[in-house]
């Protein structure tokens, strides 16, 4: 009798054993599925996930000039494009938690302006008006000014709403791309602001 208790410990003994090195090569796989996922994404690289279009007036004049006879003022408009996104060859295997084999959490960087583009098909001159001393504005002045509101585009970049359009939509993408990898809950958090 007391051998069959010792065999029936000693079966359960194995089955539990099994179980769990069944369940540790479960967790294991899906780990090491982690740094390929990881691979994927980076691989993606700068993810952008908005672009907007903005049409901006360039107002200029020096007509404050002491030295100079006359006024020079010129009224142009362009057209913008701007695009926003995540970078994401900045994450690694710490923007990752995984809490269980369907539940996963990264944490993404914030959203960034890529790029501003003004097409020079897109600029125009609206408005010009030349004092009779006065030459009118070089091309070199010309583009001073459109780079002067390029700068002033990309500092109105947040104001706009772009950036937050981005993340929006950076977790939207996450959320399915993630999903599509097996995961049934996906958590999307950006790193806290310094």
């Amino acid at each position: 009798m007391q051998f069959f208790y010792t065999l029936k410990s000693c079966f359960l003994i194995v089955i539990s054993t099994l179980l769990l090195l069944l369940i540790a090569c479960k967790q294991k796989n899906k780990e090491h599925d982690l740094p390929s996922t990881i691979l994927a994404i980076q691989q993606t690289g700068k993810l952008a996930t908005a672009e907007y279009t903005l049409t901006k007036i360039i107002r200029a004049s020096d007509d404050q000039t002491w030295y100079k006879i006359g006024d020079r003022k010129i009224l142009m408009n362009c057209e913008a494009h701007l695009k926003a996104g995540v970078d994401l060859q900045k994450i690694n295997k710490n923007n990752f938690d995984m809490e269980n084999d369907s539940i996963i959490s990264i944490t993404l960087p914030h959203a960034q302006l890529f790029s501003v583009d003004i097409p020079p098909g897109k600029i125009g001159v609206a408005y010009q008006d030349i004092g009779l001393l006065r030459d009118p504005f070089t091309a070199a002045e010309r583009e001073q000014l459109l780079a002067q509101t390029e700068r002033q585009i990309k500092n109105l970049a947040a104001s706009l709403g772009i950036l937050q359009t981005a993340e929006t939509n950076a977790v939207t993408y996450m959320q399915h791309l993630l999903q599509q990898a097996g995961y049934k809950q996906v958590n999307v958090t950006f790193n806290k602001q310094l």
